[in-house]
């Protein structure tokens, strides 16, 4: 791997030499009883059901597919929040939206988004207090550049990608950002298209795995596909879904203040792109899994493959025609399953039984205590339960008594899981409009019946349960709160 910068006035430019090449051993492996490595991958609006081995017919996911074969898929893993910074924000501190510090999308200028706080406890705080290098690579979009929430203010050594997730709309931007740096791609430069982001930010990833393999290390790989913008580099993954599906072209943004600048841009072939996109995010989990055998590695690595939310209808997606959303109703922005019930699949070879499928409940602020478990570190301030007994076949696993989301855009939405029962609140912001849906998941996994009017005492106790874990927040407060 050959990844050449070269230093200007104002700022960092990566040349457009950089490509994938095999990675050559060096140094000496950790030894067999140190804690685990831990490679966290999170996809971007990535459906429940668009990965082979959770029943998709059109798009190839060979990779994703073997590591499920190997290791444990979750029927009933759920995302932090239906969008990206407060699922982030979710996972990344083991607290839920009703207590996490950012519970919305919230922009700043000129670029980035609203910073956690400096203070925030998050995961790779935690493994670093416990000697693991830590490393994020993709996209962040938790605190604005050189804002006490950019990355390597939250534990991070090294970052690499995104800063801003409007920017990482699109795959061939003008820059990235390497820790505090700005990376200028100049083979983005004008109307250029010739460095792939997500390709680079793939190299520095291996990179970071390849130099980290002397101790232990977190590699949080936050990719930015699919979503949304559905754009691919001319090779043989887009070559081999041209022409197999029916398409409208999208018109999106080739020009104007837009471009490269968050709007979309167009594309000939939407539903080839789409399923190329999510062909090329295996890729690269495949990439990743070879290095770690060739390194000796893989035994002695967690690797965990998820998904930030539920899929989108942007940029000429069409999650009706893949089924994106599985057996679920609802995408991103619902709080309905399809929303925010997401793939997981965690291999551990060796501790975790292969082609184990499991519908134990969990969701994103259960990671943080289970990698403590994992590299015998202690977590704080967690509304999280380790599922690590049940990765590990025990059968003594705690259960959590419900599950809770908000979400502050399209009227304020609130839900609440207890065992089988669902409930939704909506319109939220609206004094004398919300509104309660209740299902039974056991019996309704589309959410088609809402049955609250059959039993009122299950509502009740959901809206008390919806009170409790609500906790005011100053910067994301609900309209009734407002008003007080």
């Amino acid at each position: 791997m050959t990844i050449n910068i070269l230093h200007g006035k104002t700022g960092l430019y990566l040349t457009a030499s950089v490509a994938l090449a095999g990675v050559a051993s060096c140094g000496q492996a950790k030894s067999a009883g140190s804690p685990p490595n831990i490679i966290l991958i999170v996809a971007d609006d990535l459906g429940y059901g668009d990965l082979g081995c959770y029943g998709q017919q059109y798009i190839k996911t060979p990779h994703i597919d073997r590591l499920a074969k190997e290791g444990m898929l979750f029927t009933q893993y759920y995302a932090g929040c239906t969008v990206s910074a407060p699922s982030r924000s979710s996972l990344v501190t083991g607290l839920h939206t009703g207590h996490s510090p950012i519970r919305g999308n919230r922009e700043m200028k000129p670029e980035g988004q609203y910073p956690q706080p400096a203070g925030t406890y998050t995961i790779a705080k935690m493994l670093k207090e416990n000697g693991y290098a830590t490393g994020c690579f993709g996209k962040w979009g938790l605190g604005a550049p050189h804002s006490e929430g950019a990355p390597e203010n939250q534990g991070f050594d090294e970052f690499f990608g995104y800063n801003c997730q409007r920017l990482a709309h699109n795959y061939y931007p003008y820059r990235l950002w390497h820790n505090r740096d700005t990376v200028w791609l100049p083979g983005n430069a004008g109307h250029k298209t010739e460095q792939y982001a997500q390709d680079l930010i793939q190299q520095q990833a291996l990179r970071f795995i390849e130099n980290s393999r002397s101790k232990p290390f977190f590699a949080f790989l936050t990719c930015i596909l699919p979503h949304a913008e559905l754009v691919n580099p001319d090779d043989s993954i887009i070559a081999g879904y041209r022409n197999r599906f029916p398409e409208k072209p999208f018109k999106g943004v080739d020009g104007g203040a837009a471009y490269k600048d968050g709007g979309y841009g167009s594309t000939p072939h939407p539903k080839a792109d789409f399923a190329a996109m999510i062909t090329r995010f295996d890729a690269y989990v495949g990439e990743i899994t070879e290095l770690l055998e060739r390194l000796g590695l893989d035994k002695n690595t967690v690797v965990m493959i998820t998904s930030d939310n539920g899929p989108h209808r942007e940029g000429g997606a069409d999650p009706d025609f893949f089924k994106s959303y599985g057996p679920l109703r609802g995408i991103k922005r619902d709080l309905y399953e399809g929303g925010i019930r997401v793939p997981l699949i965690v291999r551990y070879p060796e501790k975790i039984k292969a082609g184990a499928v499991c519908s134990h409940i969990s969701a994103f602020w259960d990671v943080m205590p289970t990698l403590a478990e994992l590299a015998g570190a202690k977590a704080k301030h967690t509304d999280g339960i380790s599922f690590l007994p049940t990765l590990l076949g025990k059968t003594k696993q705690r259960q959590h008594d419900y599950l809770y989301w908000e979400f502050h855009e399209q009227g304020g939405k609130m839900a609440v899981r207890k065992a089988d029962w669902k409930a939704v609140r909506l319109n939220v912001n609206h004094p004398g409009k919300p509104s309660v849906e209740l299902y039974n998941l056991s019996e309704d996994i589309h959410e088609d019946h809402n049955v609250a009017e059959q039993h009122p005492e299950i509502v009740a106790e959901m809206l008390k349960i919806m009170q409790q874990a609500h906790q005011y927040s100053a910067l994301f407060p609900f309209n009734f709160e407002k008003q007080q």
